[in-house]
């Protein structure tokens, strides 16, 4: 007889077990984040079904936070947590189903290539031992893990540093968004690779600072959107606090030291099955100057990317009317900068699919390197 277990009390594992009576209707649900009503991260581990076909019915699917994000989509699974890749799945509305016949004695499923802590903590050891990053603990999220941030230029370019542009990046405030430390990622090591002419071009031009995890207290609890006090971090930055936002409120105060010349923030869109941005036009300070900005920098990152696309997106926000809560609108608008929302799809880029991984965690490492391109092209007219 077959002996099914469920498991989810590890980094970023979240489910909520109904039924593992009957292998061919194995009932679950998507357990929401630990302080809110958000549901639609899952992450967990099925064990003892090698070989025996199973049925898992993902019940509370069409209750979720995004039920469109069920359409077309198709589940993360891995045996070994290392390669992932795509199972069918079958959403009516209410309930998701996925059949599968695992071929290990242990699977892992999840909603998106999890981005692990540990793996979140080498990314900031190994990129901050380089030459010329320096790396900041800003503060404790109301978990105590750290937020940290890293610092990286040139110290020896002859641009003195005052007369830098300052470029951030930020990722992940929205936790269950793991493609976007992925994309961080892929964005530090291209720009550390000493070797690469784009790379040192911008780092003698410009002081980065990026981090990668906003929300690391959310991620690890495998939350999708919000952090323990249940705040989402992307309707914090009008007025963010210790209390209840503590990790937007230290990135703002460094911010508003620092300054800012441009501004990028990396997240995950549930529904689109595509790579855009989301830009500033419905701040009150958006101009021509912003806008000339922000189209050369969408033409020279499309014509360089094949990932990359313009057509699809969330459309124009009427002037005056953008949500000066969100990260992208504030900082565009207090710091009269370039500011990009960037969105990468949980499902597959339908422009250039990947029947056996869709969009995953290597392919946003890849989008995150080919923004130094975008980023070239429009440096030297950010001021």
């Amino acid at each position: 007889m077959t002996t099914l277990h469920i498991s989810s009390h590890f980094d970023s594992g979240a489910i909520e077990v109904v039924s593992l009576q009957d292998p061919r209707d194995i009932q679950l649900k998507v357990r929401p984040d630990n302080a809110s009503e958000f549901a639609q991260w899952f992450h967990f581990c099925l064990h003892g079904a090698k070989g025996v076909p199973v049925t898992l019915r993902f019940l509370n699917a069409g209750a979720c936070a995004f039920p469109k994000g069920w359409d077309g989509y198709r589940v993360m699974a891995s045996a070994d947590r290392q390669h992932w890749f795509r199972v069918d799945a079958r959403f009516d509305g209410q309930q998701m189903v996925v059949d599968v016949t695992p071929e290990s004695d242990a699977l892992y499923l999840a909603y998106f290539e999890p981005y692990s802590y540990e793996r979140h903590l080498d990314l900031i050891a190994t990129t901050g031992a380089m030459a010329g990053v320096a790396v900041q603990r800003l503060g404790s999220t109301l978990d105590g893990r750290d937020m940290t941030l890293l610092r990286l230029t040139d110290a020896h370019s002859p641009t003195p540093e005052a007369l830098k542009k300052k470029v951030w990046l930020i990722a992940r405030q929205h936790p269950g968004e793991a493609m976007a430390e992925w994309f961080a990622e892929g964005f530090l090591a291209r720009l550390t690779e000493r070797a690469d002419p784009v790379a040192r071009a911008l780092l003698a031009q410009c002081v980065f600072y990026v981090v990668p995890n906003m929300n690391p207290a959310g991620a690890v609890r495998g939350n999708l959107r919000t952090n323990a006090m249940g705040a989402n971090l992307n309707r914090e930055w009008a007025a963010p606090s210790l209390e209840k936002s503590p990790e937007v409120f230290w990135v703002r105060q460094i911010m508003q030291s620092a300054g800012v010349d441009l501004f990028l923030d990396a997240h995950g869109d549930e529904g689109l099955p595509y790579n855009f941005v989301a830009g500033t036009e419905g701040n009150p300070g958006y101009s021509p100057r912003l806008q000339a900005l922000e189209n050369t920098f969408k033409a020279a990152w499309q014509a360089t990317c094949p990932d990359f696309q313009t057509k699809h997106g969330y459309g124009t926000t009427p002037a005056g009317t953008a949500n000066q809560a969100l990260a992208t609108n504030w900082v565009g608008q207090n710091f009269d900068c370039l500011a990009f929302t960037i969105e990468m799809p949980f499902k597959d880029n339908a422009d250039l699919p990947d029947a056996r991984v869709g969009w995953n965690g290597e392919r946003s490492k890849k989008l995150g390197a080919s923004v130094l391109l975008p980023l070239l092209a429009v440096v030297g007219q950010l001021r």
